[in-house]
């Protein structure tokens, strides 16, 4: 797969928009479910040609139901969320209000110490390997039962993020880290987006303690309610035929400007071993610097889409390829 060779690739053909059409191409099976996506929201082109936000210039209106106006009322009024426990109600509140909440605890230490050790194992036999980040590792669920379970899959998960996003979710990527990120402050959108806006959601658990000095998640409150940033809204530098040159940089100094501009509050997450942090599609985050030498920060992160809209990713202008289901929810 083209794919996975870029994982690796750093040159000049990852900015080539054809290259992302060969991987469409290898790809078709799973594009094609796109058609009927493609028609119901006004899109007339090939499932396999580059794919962005210019390309819906007035956005589907089915937003999802925590995103409207009046979210927290319709929360309240919610059957499902009145049976539920007071401290997670509470948790739920604060997912509408600041865009993120913590499940504390939720994996056992049990279970992250065998990721841990099956996340050595599969690197130490070349079955798994960092992209070109360094820091990445693409997928593991796939080789990995204990991550496509546990983590992926995790059936009570996925049913907290089907009521959040008020459709069932197509489990779509996962990211596994043995060290802190320290990527700058962004919205996953950019790179992972949906017509309609919205229907990404996260989670991010800690397979360790995170201190201070370990390079801990970070993220701004609130920030989620912000009008998404698109290539349309900073100089990307995409053509018809390319990606713009230092088009994530360029992203990430557009959002810098916004935080100043809004005066918006960074806070770390300093995590313990077992807690998942569930975030939304356009919350701002990011991985502090790493002030210990050698610091790691195990985690494993998993973007899930809801089910039965268009899916793409915004930066590289290709559509998402979806290889699983809906959570029956």
């Amino acid at each position: 797969m083209l794919q996975r060779i870029f994982q690796k690739y750093t040159g000049f053909l990852r900015s080539l928009k054809a290259v992302y059409v060969l991987n469409n191409l290898l790809n078709i099976r799973h594009l094609r479910r796109n058609k009927p996506l493609y028609t119901r929201f006004g899109l007339r082109k090939s499932v396999l040609a580059p794919v962005g936000s210019a390309d819906f210039p007035q956005h589907h209106p089915d937003i999802p139901w925590l995103d409207r106006p009046d979210a927290a009322e319709r929360l309240e009024a919610h059957q499902e969320f009145r049976e539920m426990e007071p401290v997670l109600q509470d948790k739920l509140r604060q997912f509408v209000r600041d865009g993120f909440l913590v499940l504390e605890h939720f994996h056992d230490a049990g279970i992250t110490d065998a990721m841990n050790a099956e996340v050595d194992q599969l690197l130490g036999a070349g079955k798994a390997g960092f992209n070109y980040t360094g820091r990445k590792i693409f997928n593991l669920h796939e080789q990995s039962r204990l991550a496509d379970t546990h983590f992926f899959r995790n059936q009570s998960l996925l049913r907290l993020l089907s009521f959040l996003l008020g459709k069932p979710v197509v489990p779509f990527q996962s990211l596994s880290f043995v060290q802190g990120s320290e990527q700058r402050a962004h919205s996953d959108s950019i790179h992972m987006m949906t017509e309609p806006p919205g229907y990404l959601i996260a989670t991010w658990s800690a397979l360790e303690d995170c201190p201070e000095d370990s390079g801990p998640l970070f993220y701004y409150p609130g920030s989620h309610r912000l009008p998404y940033i698109t290539t349309q809204d900073y100089d990307s530098g995409n053509t018809r035929f390319t990606i713009g040159e230092n088009s994530n940089r360029r992203y990430e100094d557009r959002i810098a400007s916004l935080i100043r501009e809004h005066d918006l509050k960074k806070q770390v997450f300093l995590a313990k071993r077992g807690d998942v942090l569930v975030w939304h599609a356009n919350l701002l985050h990011g991985g502090s610097a790493i002030a210990r030498p050698g610091a790691t920060r195990r985690s494993i992160v998993c973007h899930y889409y809801a089910e039965d809209v268009l899916c793409y990713h915004e930066m590289s202008q290709r559509p998402a390829i979806l290889k699983t289901r809906a959570f029956s929810w």
